[in-house]
């Protein structure tokens, strides 16, 4: 599971090579891929319903921790879009229950189309 109480995620950047890496097998019917973001050998996955973090573990990184986090729970969340000297931005959500969560992207992530989805399933 992420360490919710340290710090944020490793930059994340643009992936879009989720279904090799065996998540499809936990998304739910009707659920969809909206995007798909690496930091080394972690990576997270916005769908429709959820973000799943996936902590890959072990030297061969056979072993995977699969981590739901669905809209339903997000009580508040920030975007921080990237500027002139701080090429980063970074996502918070705040999930009743474990409090918030923070992805930093590279300056290259299109953060106002992942705030528009979240927005779009978080006030639902």
């Amino acid at each position: 599971m992420i360490d919710f109480n340290n710090g944020s995620f490793v930059k994340l950047r643009k992936d879009s090579t989720v279904r090799e890496r065996g998540v499809a097998a936990l998304l739910i019917p009707g659920e969809e891929v909206l995007g798909s973001y690496t930091a080394m050998r972690d990576y997270i996955v916005f769908t429709n319903k959820r973000v799943i973090s996936v902590n890959v573990q072990g030297i061969t990184g056979k072993k995977k921790d699969y981590t739901s986090m669905p809209y339903s729970k997000v009580s508040v969340f920030s975007v921080e879009t990237s500027g002139t000297l701080d090429l980063d931005s970074e996502l918070e959500l705040y999930f009743s229950g474990v409090g918030k969560v923070t992805f930093e992207f590279t300056g290259a992530s299109d953060i106002v189309a992942i705030g528009q989805a979240i927005s779009m399933y978080v006030l639902k």
